[in-house]
């Protein structure tokens, strides 16, 4: 299965001088845990609510802060004719759960683990044991 079957083509894309609390109201709204960042001076990034997350741990205050001190702008970026193993491989060894998809330099979508997951499981269950 490839990643252009699992990805979600919802893509929540935001500013770089939105704040935690815009961000988060956002992605809340729209039922994603990350959003795409677009900063023409960073190019695109991601943040994810684990980074909104660690903010209000170490007691920043979310109105004030903005997300382009929050965003992950090394960003592996996955394509669509990936596999399913080959987004599982890059965030095991990156260490985070999502990804964007771009498509002709543009953002296509985002796969996460759980994305990933609601494919496999299926596929697991119906191996016998």
């Amino acid at each position: 299965m490839l990643v252009r079957d699992a990805m979600s083509t919802v893509v929540l894309t935001i500013g770089p001088t939105h704040t935690l609390r815009q961000a988060a109201a956002l992605m809340s709204a729209r039922k994603v845990g990350a959003a795409v960042v677009h900063d023409p001076d960073a190019g695109i990034g991601i943040l994810t609510e684990r980074d909104i997350l660690n903010s209000v741990g170490l007691g920043q205050d979310p109105d004030a802060e903005r997300t382009h001190a929050h965003t992950t702008n090394d960003v592996v970026f996955a394509a669509p004719a990936w596999t399913l193993e080959e987004a599982a491989a890059a965030m095991a060894h990156g260490g985070f759960r999502h990804l964007i998809v771009l498509d002709d330099g543009e953002p296509a979508g985002i796969v996460s683990v759980r994305d990933i997951i609601r494919c496999w499981a299926p596929a697991r269950q119906q191996v016998p044991a």
